[in-house]
């Protein structure tokens, strides 16, 4: 009943809006695939930084529904994983830094379903 109740209300909300963002639809990784550390621990993470919140970010960045390239889960933030990190951040409208900070750890843990950014060569 209470989520009928907030998807009413935020349809209201959109339809009194002047400017309404449609949202990607998106699929939540299974945490229990992706359990190195707890979900509530999201360090910012760089390139050269190792350890299992790195495996983590690895993990989580192949749950895109098979986007290239899958990473190994070796916990080590190389140039491959950080070309990646940067591709998934401008999927959702980020800076493509490739730093791992809060923003991306949430794309992390909910991947859009698509990008329609292609993959960099």
């Amino acid at each position: 009943m209470r989520q009928r109740r907030s998807v009413g209300l935020g349809a209201a909300f959109c339809a009194a809006a002047t400017l309404c963002l449609v949202m990607p639809q998106v699929a939540a990784a299974a945490p229990e695939e992706c359990s190195y550390i707890s979900a509530s621990l999201r360090p910012m993470l760089t390139y050269g930084d190792t350890g299992m919140a790195v495996k983590q970010a690895q993990c989580l960045s192949n749950k895109w529904a098979g986007q290239p390239p899958k990473l190994p889960l070796t916990g080590a933030f190389d140039s491959v994983m950080l070309k990646k990190i940067a591709w998934i951040q401008g999927c959702h409208g980020l800076a493509p830094s490739g730093v791992i900070e809060a923003r991306t750890w949430q794309v992390l843990y909910h991947p859009a379903l698509d990008c329609y950014d292609s993959y960099p060569v």
